[in-house]
């Protein structure tokens, strides 16, 4: 009740488990993203004894609320979208909730909600007993590239002068990885606001500047250029080459015009909701990624619509940027695992991530390929990870990255592993969901695999 009373006609529901502070159940959800007025994204806490909702956090600021003068005019109206459909993150001790929201609707299109547009792409932090706002980051101003923040908050320590910082580190689809003082806010590593490209539509007002931390450097393709064009095959090169015929190539913040745009990180990431892990140990963070471009233009909505432009997806299957294969539009690597020290901010080793079988058979080397779900890093020192397209579940090193043991599954893993130990047998177990389909492949399964040594 109270977020979606207005428009009982679309969609509203939860898409990630609540988290759970004391008595209290928080919840996120997933709204619909297409028009600019619908379900509300707030983030509700509900007593866990009497079902009563205990207090709630407006995910669009409101008239009044701090940050209400990000929209201009009345533009926070009954705005959809802004939520939390990825996972919460609870600091227990310190009774602090990590909230990582997602974009204003549209995603695509802003000429109606012209400003800044808080709390939208926002990483914030609330009083876990009460919802009230502690800090937050804007990760992207007025975002028109559905670049929604989409994984949990990793809750890290980063080593300064010789002691230990609680600190919160976010992946993002555009590939930066924003990483501040869990309990002020402060960012442990600089972040610039860069000028970027205004918007050729005259009734949308691109956000000047965007952030960009110092370190870490990104983990994802940002740009492209015309000469980077596939060559893996002549029929793939051929096939894309035709895509980009009268197409601009932007940079990761170039809104996208009227003719058609090739951007990355793509609608996916980057990173997506698999999230990274983290190693306590070496305090070193792992984030898997894929570099999938997109291909859009905005076209005009018929006369009398509510906004006048929506995105149009060119030529290509999903709007991404691949061919009919699914093999991506630049040439390789498509997919990584890299390993990020937080105490320093710099890679500690990339791996390419996945292969595609077509293409190891033509004796092309390893490539990379789209991936979602997460890793799993151990204690033993190993990382765990499926969620690459390519059917396989991988284990690494984690000091160097080596790919130190390979397997294939029924179907691509687009999960993120877990383990345990067993009661009777006292082994520890590695099990992995192996479902397959999603976006990327027509294979399915409703397998659950697990693994253990001897």
């Amino acid at each position: 009740m109270g977020v979606a009373d207005k428009h009982p006609g679309r969609g509203y529901g939860m898409t990630s488990p609540p988290a759970v502070y004391k008595d209290l159940v928080i919840c996120g959800a997933l709204t619909s993203d297409g028009e600019p007025q619908g379900p509300k994204g707030d983030v509700r806490a509900f007593d866990a004894r009497t079902g009563k909702q205990a207090w709630v956090f407006h995910t669009v600021a409101q008239k009044g609320e701090y940050g209400n003068d990000t929209w201009q005019g009345e533009s926070w109206k009954d705005r959809a979208a802004v939520n939390a459909w990825s996972i919460l993150s609870v600091d227990l001790s310190r009774g602090i909730l990590f909230l990582p929201l997602t974009s204003p609707a549209t995603d695509y299109y802003g000429g109606d909600r012209k400003g800044a547009g808080l709390f939208g792409d926002s990483l914030v932090a609330l009083e876990a007993a009460t919802g009230k706002r502690l800090w937050h980051f804007q990760t992207v101003h007025h975002n028109l590239w559905d670049y929604d923040l989409p994984a949990q908050p990793n809750l890290v320590e980063v080593r300064r002068d010789g002691k230990l910082i609680p600190a919160v580190a976010q992946v993002t689809k555009t590939g930066f990885t924003f990483i501040f003082d869990r309990v002020t806010g402060k960012p442990l590593f600089d972040i610039e606001e860069v000028p970027v490209p205004k918007s050729e539509l005259e009734e949308e007002q691109a956000w000047p500047t965007q952030p960009r931390p110092v370190k870490p450097a990104p983990y994802a393709r940002q740009s492209m250029r015309p000469d980077e064009l596939t060559d893996v095959t002549p029929e793939s090169r051929a096939y894309c080459a035709k895509l980009i015929e009268g197409a601009v190539f932007g940079n990761i913040f170039t809104p996208i015009g009227l003719k058609p745009t090739v951007l990355f990180p793509g609608t996916n990431g980057g990173a997506n909701w698999g999230g990274a892990s983290y190693d306590p140990e070496t305090r070193t963070l792992f984030v898997n990624s894929m570099d999938v471009g997109m291909l859009f233009r905005m076209v005009r909505r018929p006369e009398g619509s509510i906004i006048p432009y929506r995105n149009q997806g060119m030529g290509s299957p999903n709007s991404r940027f691949w061919d009919k294969d699914l093999n991506p539009c630049q040439k390789p690597p498509w997919g990584f695992l890299t390993a990020i020290s937080l105490d320093t901010g710099e890679f500690r080793w990339r791996s390419v991530l996945g292969v595609i079988d077509e293409l190891l058979a033509k004796g092309i080397a390893p490539t990379g390929t789209s991936n979602l779900g997460g890793s799993l890093v151990t204690a033993g020192g190993v990382v765990f990870i499926g969620a690459t397209n390519d059917k396989r579940f991988r284990a690494f090193d984690k000091n160097t990255g080596k790919e130190i043991w390979t397997v294939k599954l029924p179907a691509s893993a687009h999960a993120t592993p877990m383990t345990f130990m067993g009661k009777k047998s006292k082994k520890q177990f590695v099990v992995v969901a192996a479902g397959g389909g999603n976006k990327y492949n027509k294979d399915y399964s409703d397998s659950l695999v697990a693994y253990s040594l001897p």
